[in-house]
């Protein structure tokens, strides 16, 4: 059940490339987290876009002149390794820049920031969701194809 806030200028990006960045970016935690990507995994995969008017996007006391975007990765506590986080991060920073076009000079310009959700701290439908009962749902889809 991972959550992403990406924080943008706005107008930065068509709506059509704002769908293929949120779309990519799922796919990426998705893969970073090593949970299914189907239909299921990706309806609780949420993107939260926000953007922000140029002037709302403020550096060193001022409104920026080059595009600074920040994404904020939510997922439960254990759900990615050190490694698969850095792999995210790694992932996440080139989609951003590639939509965004944003230079290899101005890479600082993308910020990952990663939260992870203390176990019994996440709750859906009215109840706590445990990282285990994930686990066994990413397992059921995993072997779901096999036995088809």
């Amino acid at each position: 059940m991972p959550m992403m806030d990406l924080t943008l200028p706005q107008g930065i990006l068509s709506a059509e490339q704002r769908a293929a960045l949120t779309d990519d970016l799922t796919t990426a935690l998705l893969r970073a987290e090593r949970a299914p990507d189907t239909d299921l995994f990706r309806s609780i995969t949420w993107v939260f876009v926000h953007e922000l008017p140029g002037e709302d996007v403020i550096t060193a006391g001022r409104p920026v002149d080059k595009p600074i975007v920040r994404l904020e990765v939510t997922t439960p506590e254990g759900a990615l390794s050190d490694r698969r986080r850095a792999e995210m991060v790694a992932s996440a920073t080139q989609l951003i820049r590639d939509a965004v076009g944003i230079a290899d000079e101005d890479a600082l310009n993308v910020w990952v920031l990663h939260r992870e959700i203390a176990e019994g701290s996440w709750g859906a439908g009215g109840q706590v969701i445990q990282f285990q009962q994930l686990r066994k749902m990413a397992a059921a889809e995993q072997a779901e194809p096999a036995s088809a």
